[in-house]
């Protein structure tokens, strides 16, 4: 589990990362990163909506392995970016462990390792 410095809860922050972000395109999410400027620690958020399950279960399990995964590559993440990841219907369709092994393949490409 994340530790609560390292995750967006914020609505707004939600937005401004949405709005000012880039948006990168993976086959079971997308990911929008905003570069802070600054050196805090980086953030993260999931969104998992009702349209990707009707069953909160499934969202909670989808919710869990995106988050599992950022937080064993998260000593090689850059500080000050915000992160959110945007998950599409097929992740209902994939393991806990494909999720996370397509998280960490996605993490270099994006730009916010170190």
């Amino acid at each position: 589990m994340l530790a609560r410095e390292f995750i967006l809860k914020a609505k707004e922050d939600f937005e401004k990362v949405e709005r000012e972000g880039t948006l990168f395109q993976s086959d079971s999410f997308g990911v929008a990163v905003l570069d802070r400027g600054d050196t805090e620690s980086p953030r993260f958020g999931f969104i998992v909506s009702g349209k990707v399950s009707k069953e909160a279960v499934q969202r909670n399990r989808i919710k869990r392995a995106l988050s599992e995964s950022v937080r064993y590559e998260l000593t090689t993440i850059k500080p000050g970016v915000d992160v959110v990841f945007l998950a599409k219907q097929i992740c209902t369709a994939k393991s806990t462990d494909m999720l996370m092994r397509e998280v960490k393949e996605v993490l270099p490409k994006i730009g916010i390792l170190k």
